[in-house]
């Protein structure tokens, strides 16, 4: 998978003066779009189509500061349609324009080309097993919150204490499947992934009952689910299992991400500073 990844790289790199499809991308890597996103984004650090922006404009900053083509031939080279979109983007990333970064030769900020690799250190193992299900149903509260990387995120946080005792355990009485109790689902995410985007969170059960009045629903059709176990400092722990997903388990197993809700069952330690989690994320496998 990597070697197929590091392919898709090249591809970017021999293009990045042409219009660049995630869809070629992904027929590069043999995967998936959806999975490929993902995929880039976790190993990456950052969406696919921000990489393609700074690979652009570090690029673009060079030959602004050689002075042998006019601004606008260098705009329209990085794809930007006007001098003033390519003017706002170059200094967004390199906190000058084009045009003063020319006349003063100012320092600029560069995105270095990307190649992944896989680090096997031997230190430890993920525990994961694979469980087939039948169509379900999340039951409980939504909310669209943004999307938090690393530590609390407060909008879920503040979600959560507004709902009523009454109405958790009414949430709570529906479960009657794996994974049990109350779960945090994450669906409808933007494909980037990126800090600050929006997604609908579920405090709920997994449940086949109906859905009582006044209670969000979600239905998840049948399918392969991938389920990871992992414990440690709360919420780091939490946070870290998605991460090494995409970057230690899907690189050295024959599946690939697909659409669908992500389900975390997560239990605090009595202070709060440990958890013990168990993330369902939804897969295929690849074929050979």
């Amino acid at each position: 998978m990597l070697e197929r990844l590091n392919e898709a790289m090249e591809h970017i790199e021999g293009r990045l003066d042409q219009r660049i499809e995630a869809a070629e991308l992904a027929r590069i890597a043999m995967t998936s779009e959806y999975h490929f996103r993902r995929m880039f984004s976790a190993l990456a650090g950052m969406p696919l189509s921000e990489y393609i922006r700074r690979r652009r404009l570090t690029l673009a900053g060079a030959e602004v500061l050689s002075g042998e083509r006019t601004l606008l031939e260098v705009a329209v080279g990085c794809g930007y349609t006007s001098g003033e979109a390519f003017a706002r983007a170059f200094r967004a990333m390199h906190g000058v324009g084009p045009g003063e970064a020319r006349r003063t030769g100012a320092a600029l900020r560069s995105q270095p080309r990307m190649s992944f690799r896989l680090v096997i250190e031997g230190s430890s193992s993920m525990r994961y097993r694979i469980v087939e299900k039948e169509e379900f149903r999340v039951v409980g509260k939504k909310a669209r919150v943004p999307l938090v990387h690393e530590g609390v995120n407060p909008a879920i946080a503040e979600f959560v204490r507004g709902i009523d005792q009454e109405t958790m355990r009414r949430v709570a009485s529906l479960s009657d499947q794996e994974p049990e109790g109350i779960v945090a689902v994450s669906d409808n995410l933007d494909e980037s992934r990126a800090e600050g985007t929006e997604l609908d969170y579920y405090h709920a059960v997994v449940t086949g009952a109906a859905v009582p009045e006044g209670l969000d629903a979600l239905v998840v059709p049948a399918g392969t689910w991938a389920v990871f176990g992992n414990s440690g400092p709360f919420p780091q722990a939490l946070q870290y299992v998605w991460r090494d997903v995409f970057t230690q388990w899907f690189p050295s197993n024959p599946y690939r991400s697909r659409p669908g809700p992500e389900i975390l069952r997560a239990r605090l330690s009595q202070d709060g500073k440990e958890a013990e989690a168990e993330l369902w994320i939804p897969v295929e496998r690849t074929k050979a």
